[in-house]
């Protein structure tokens, strides 16, 4: 590969939001280049409120992976936005993978106040 393809490939990567590049070269093959998800939390996070989370609506609809992930549907849009999320005590953040950043209270174990809407876990 060479190094302008490797830079531009290395802007690409920095420019989605993907934090953690690493380039490798082995004595007796090319460079190779890896690209990693987005830099997460140190440790798994422990928390009460993996799973869904949707407005009374249905019309959005927040699922909280126990990855650290999350993934947003709003209304038909399926996926519509995806991201990494950290909690601490009852408050969460979100880092979507474009680069917008939100966040939130969780009431008590089923209510959680986000953007303006009131989300209800998923029974």
């Amino acid at each position: 590969m060479t190094p302008l393809l490797v830079n531009a490939l290395l802007l690409l990567a920095a420019g989605v939001g993907l934090a953690t590049t690493t380039i490798k070269t082995e004595p007796e093959g090319p460079t190779r280049m890896m690209i990693t998800q987005a830099a997460a939390p140190e440790t798994p996070q422990t928390h009460p409120y993996v799973g869904m989370w949707i407005t009374a609506d249905g019309n959005v609809r927040h699922d909280l992976l126990p990855n650290d992930r999350y993934d947003e549907a709003r209304g038909n849009r399926e996926s519509a936005y995806r991201g990494r999320y950290k909690v601490t005590g009852n408050y969460i953040e979100y880092w979507d993978d474009t680069g917008f950043t939100a966040d939130g209270t969780f009431v008590d174990a089923d209510t959680l106040h986000h953007g303006g809407m009131i989300l209800r876990r998923r029974p």
